[in-house]
């Protein structure tokens, strides 16, 4: 689906208004982002981003710790912690690590992987711009360029040791892969933080990739607050309604169509925006006007979006 010129003015008013009143800074220690932003280096920031990033599944209240435990066991300076890490993997390092579907193995292999890649190209950024250009004219050139990314990362030359006898399957699901049908939203968070800004939410480290060629990163909560403001029919979680939502943002802002990501995801995330239509809550929305929810009522806006865990 597409927005007319017309509407997409009128939702880009509301979304202006909507983001200069939202309390940014308020949500920031709910999410993950606030890791990289702990760092003024920028190669220690792009290193503990992309582990933050890659932890950043399941509930906040559960992967937040995970990710401080392991940036403290990476020292001060991740990026220096990785590189020493890359030449020399000492396993133990991690070995008190442990969240759902990943152990110490798979921790220990990223952080290499992201120095060994660093250590090649002299920065995650740098090798992640190539790689677009290189892929420019092709149809869907940011999915293919973090194709290309995230290959690079699981085969970087000190994976295949440090996971053996582990698998590569846990490895995996740290680095999905984006040729397939899933949104990988991890992915795409990541290029946000690095990619954007800075704007006191992302961090604009990486000058090389323009924002316009960004996707929103695509979880439950952004997926049912598209769908009520009809940047999307789609109900399924994939990288075609992201591309879907990506491009009825476009509309609004062709140049930084994932500019709202973070105050929408978070409108959800923080319970201001129920699953199931409250009154209460709906009344006070800056972006009531535009909500399809809103016209539904109660029966309504639970179907069209209910949801799961991020």
């Amino acid at each position: 689906m597409a927005l007319g010129p017309e509407r997409a003015a009128r939702l880009g008013a509301a979304l202006d208004r909507f983001q200069r009143a939202y309390d940014a800074g308020r949500r920031l220690p709910f999410d993950p982002l606030e890791f990289p932003r702990r760092y003024p280096d920028p190669g220690d920031a792009e290193v503990a981003g992309l582990v933050a990033a890659c932890l950043a599944y399941g509930r906040a209240d559960l992967f937040r710790p995970q990710i401080a435990a392991a940036l403290a066991a990476m020292g001060p300076s991740p990026a220096r912690f990785a590189a020493r890490f890359a030449r020399a993997p000492d396993p133990a390092v991690f070995s008190a690590f442990r969240y759902r579907f990943n152990r110490p193995p798979d921790l220990a292999a990223l952080v290499a992987a992201a120095g060994a890649v660093r250590a090649a190209h002299g920065s995650l950024g740098g090798r992640f711009a190539a790689l677009l250009a290189e892929e420019r004219g092709g149809p869907e050139p940011l999915r293919a360029a973090l194709t290309r990314f995230a290959r690079e990362l699981r085969q970087a030359p000190p994976v295949a040791p440090l996971l053996a006898g582990r698998g590569d399957r846990g490895f995996r699901h740290l680095l999905p892969d984006p040729a397939l049908p899933g949104p990988c939203k991890r992915w795409n968070l990541y290029l946000r933080w690095m990619v954007r800004g800075p704007d006191g939410v992302d961090l604009g480290l990486w000058t090389g990739v323009a924002t316009a060629a960004l996707l929103v990163p695509l979880d439950t909560h952004l997926a049912r607050i598209a769908r009520y403001l009809g940047l999307t029919d789609r109900s399924d979680l994939s990288w075609r309604t992201a591309a879907e939502i990506t491009a009825s943002l476009r509309a609004v802002d062709p140049g930084d169509p994932v500019r709202f990501d973070f105050a929408l995801c978070h409108l959800g995330m923080s319970g201001a925006c129920p699953p199931r239509r409250d009154p209460a809550r709906c009344a006070p929305c800056a972006l009531r006007e535009h909500c399809r929810a809103r016209a539904r009522g109660p029966r309504g806006a639970q179907r069209r979006g209910g949801g799961g865990s991020t």
